[in-house]
């Protein structure tokens, strides 16, 4: 008797067609960034009642709202609608009170709302010339210009994919403090960044790489102490003790993070923030900042690196020999224990890598950075592949795209819906990942 194959096909349509949906009817993060500027015209706290699109050529947002016992709007208008490049782009406002602002009100608006809108959490603007009419290059240049967006994600989804999967790979258990040694090493590098800034060296390269240094060879300590006092004691457990030690040290970082700095966002001032035109036609340019192109070397650089130690040094061989069997690896000489407090360290530096990116391109961090962080780089780890040095990385790169693509053209308050359930399908269709290998022990 044969079974009868699984019906995959309705759920997933579903699914896809409620993705879809999610791009109708008011756009979220158009909502969002309107809805942040109502402080500038009400002091106290305020209630949204109401969202609704205004009737019109041009997409305009009306939010009502209650500040205390009174009813008023605000109104936004944007540069375009659904998966358009200007989507995020605010044109004008208008209030109850004073009707449309007129163009010196509005500048000093977007002067006292940070824009251009990466600073409120949303795409930036393109800059460049004056805007033409719109051309058959502008989706095509709009589309370039998240895929240079999503390697600076990729890199930070990456670096801190690479610690969980080297750590995985040796021992078989996921320790989820990870992400906590990305949100030490960003704030670390965000005091360090603001000490460089009031000696007067913030713009000076060498400096900023020493820090980054510094960073993670603290951040290496705390990796290699965390494994020496913790989970070398709990080594032999056959349980959920090691996963359970790691929740509590998670809690443990952040509480004490919240305790020593508080829970104020961190802005280090921005590394290399040259901004550089690549292609334009008029309507839309393609831009690119010196950071991001410092990114993607020191994360090339990083992984080569650990490529080469995993491939040509007595540690590498050591780190493949345990992670094919603990058990013949300590029959024949090697230091196992010596070889996992090396792998903690080494994944403890990597995550404070991704963490020196995250506070000089992205800034606002806080004691909470590394939590949801921490799970998404999780995720790119199962999906490429955990235990796999080049599965981490790619990973991180298709979740990078995945939800600067999303992002983009969609809702941005669902791309973390979308990264955990594409963690969701792999786990029950290759629980093995693009690049994973089921683990010939029985740990």
């Amino acid at each position: 008797m044969h079974r009868r194959p699984p019906r995959l096909f309705p759920p997933l349509l579903l699914l896809l067609a409620a993705l879809l949906l999610t791009g109708c009817g008011v756009d979220g993060d158009q909502a969002a960034l309107c809805r942040k500027l109502i402080p500038a015209f009400e002091p106290g706290p305020v209630t949204v009642s109401d969202t609704a699109a205004m009737a019109g050529e041009e997409p305009t947002l009306r939010l009502t709202y209650r500040a205390g016992a009174e009813t008023h709007w605000i109104a936004c208008r944007f540069g375009g609608r659904f998966f358009d490049s200007r989507r995020h782009e605010l044109v004008a406002v208008a209030t109850d009170r004073m009707g449309w602002l007129t163009p010196m009100q509005f500048t000093m608006l977007r002067v006292w709302a940070g824009l251009p809108a990466a600073r409120l959490g949303l795409p930036p603007e393109a800059t460049g010339p004056e805007r033409g009419p719109r051309t058959d290059w502008a989706p095509v240049l709009f589309f370039l210009q998240q895929v240079i967006n999503a390697a600076t994600v990729a890199c930070v989804y990456g670096l801190l994919a690479l610690g969980y999967t080297l750590v995985y790979g040796i021992l078989g258990q996921i320790n989820l403090a990870m992400g906590e040694l990305t949100m030490i090493g960003a704030m670390l590098t965000a005091m360090g960044a603001a000490a460089l800034g009031m000696a007067g060296l913030g713009g000076l390269p060498l400096a900023v790489l020493g820090v980054f240094a510094t960073v993670m060879a603290f951040t290496a300590v705390q990796g290699w102490t965390m494994d020496r006092l913790v989970f070398r004691r709990l080594r032999r457990a056959h349980s959920h003790t090691p996963l359970i030690a790691a929740v509590g040290l998670s809690i443990a970082w952040q509480e004490g993070m919240r305790l020593l700095q508080g829970a104020r966002d961190w802005w280090p001032a921005p590394f290399l923030a040259d901004r550089h035109e690549l292609f334009s036609d008029g309507a839309f340019t393609v831009t690119a900042l010196t950071s991001q192109a410092a990114i993607l070397l020191m994360t090339g650089g990083l992984y080569t690196l650990l490529w080469a130690v995993m491939q040509r040094t007595a540690y590498g061989r050591a780190h493949r020999a345990c992670a094919d069997d603990v058990e013949a690896a300590e029959l024949v000489g090697v230091d196992v224990d010596r070889t996992v407090a090396i792998t903690f360290a080494v994944g403890g530096a990597l995550a404070a890598a991704a963490g020196a990116v995250i506070a000089l391109y992205y800034g606002g961090v806080n004691f909470y950075t590394g939590y949801l962080v921490g799970f998404k780089a999780l995720a790119a780890a199962v999906v490429g592949g955990i235990g796999s040095v080049p599965g981490a990385m790619l990973g991180g790169a298709l979740l990078g795209l995945v939800e600067t693509f999303w992002s983009a053209y969609f809702a941005i308050a669902y791309k973390d819906i979308v990264a955990f359930g594409l963690l969701t399908l792999f786990l029950i269709f290759r629980p093995d990942g693009l690049m994973g290998r089921s683990r010939g022990r029985g740990d």
